[in-house]
């Protein structure tokens, strides 16, 4: 089965993507990791995706898409994927659904998630990571802090913030490059009926972890 995530930064695509994993053993591909851990290792494509992330800038698709690929051939994903950060665009959809083609696969489910604005940028200022690679734990000071300050609860790793995390007005201008270049994909995959919109938000008092469970209970049904 393959899943495509859809949602603004900071609406939590990766932490849901990652409860569905968790449930259904279909592996989470998040070409951000990747690209965050090439640049943590300051590997050639590290450096150049580095490049474009600093500037809250979408990573050409002549480094991210042969990325993807070669990802989908890895052995764990044979039986399915959750894409968690690709497609961004409507040409990178077009690529997808030809590496797919070639895989004799196809999109199953794409699952939009749709947090207000404001709640998006204080969870983005507010948001932690692991600095462990294999772990990848995602907190909030706010909604979700660890049990000890500044160490995850998973692995014990210490925490950070991202550097593209700390400036509300590089979230901003991120925001704004989602709405011209990725939104336009949700009338893409809603006009192949594959598309499910899910909001995320303290104000109806739903979380991702409510909408991951409604997800893995209708795909396990």
């Amino acid at each position: 089965m393959i899943i495509i995530m859809l949602g603004a930064q900071g609406t939590g695509k990766g932490t849901v993507a990652g409860l569905i994993s968790e449930a259904t053993g279909i592996p989470q591909i998040s070409t951000g990791d990747i690209f965050r851990k090439n640049i943590s290792e300051k590997t050639e494509l590290g450096i150049e995706a580095d490049k474009y992330i600093s500037k809250g800038e979408l990573v050409p698709d002549d480094i991210t898409v042969p990325m993807v690929d070669d990802r989908l051939s890895w052995d764990d994903a044979k039986e399915g994927a959750i894409l968690d950060g690709f497609p961004r665009t409507i040409e990178q959809a077009k690529k997808l659904d030809e590496i797919l083609t070639k895989k004799g696969k196809k999109v199953d489910l794409v699952i939009n998630l749709v947090t207000p604005r404001d709640e998006i940028i204080d969870r983005m200022l507010t948001r932690r990571v692991c600095t462990n690679p294999d772990c990848k734990a995602t907190y909030n000071i706010k909604l979700h802090p660890p049990i000890k300050e500044g160490i995850c609860d998973k692995c014990g790793s210490p925490l950070k913030q991202r550097e593209d995390d700390k400036n509300a007005d590089a979230i901003k201008k991120r925001l704004e490059i989602y709405e011209e270049k990725t939104s336009p994909l949700i009338d893409f995959y809603k006009n192949k009926g594959v598309l499910r919109t899910e909001e995320i938000s303290i104000s109806i008092n739903r979380m991702g972890t409510d909408v991951a469970k409604d997800i893995v209970n209708d795909i396990k049904k």
